[in-house]
């Protein structure tokens, strides 16, 4: 039997449980107890490799707090494709929303200029404006 590729909106749905997820500052293990499944049931669920049903769905909304339309946001409507380097699939990567979160508790604009440069130059990448400012182009 030939496996099955996830659908868009199972891995939509799987990148919005992680990130809601995160926000609650539970672990997989943590939300797998919670709902009585294994953190490996989390991790395919987080992936979109396995489908969560509606019941199960209902459950992970419950504990993260959040309504079911939640763990659908970024769902395309007729006709639209779900973009693949969307914000919100950046946002499921290790550390991606405790980098944003500290980065908004930053007080002032001058220091978040400061260390989104520090970061851009550590990755490679200079922002359009950055670089317009110094006169360096990508």
């Amino acid at each position: 039997m030939a496996k099955r590729a996830p659908q868009p909106v199972d891995v939509l749905v799987g990148q919005n449980i992680r990130i809601c997820r995160l926000q609650k500052g539970l672990s997989q293990t943590e939300l797998g107890e919670r709902i009585g499944v294994t953190f490996q049931q989390i991790q395919k669920y987080e992936k979109g490799a396995n489908r969560v049903g509606a019941s199960r769905l209902t459950q992970i909304a419950g504990v993260l707090g959040v309504g079911l339309p939640t763990l659908f946001e970024g769902t395309p409507t007729a006709g639209q494709a779900v973009p693949e380097a969307s914000a919100r699939a950046l946002l499921t990567h290790p550390h991606s929303l405790r980098l944003l979160q500290a980065f908004d508790r930053i007080p002032s604009d001058s220091m978040r200029n400061a260390v989104l440069q520090m970061i851009e130059s550590i990755a490679g990448t200079r922002s359009r404006k950055s670089a317009a400012k110094t006169g360096h182009r990508r």
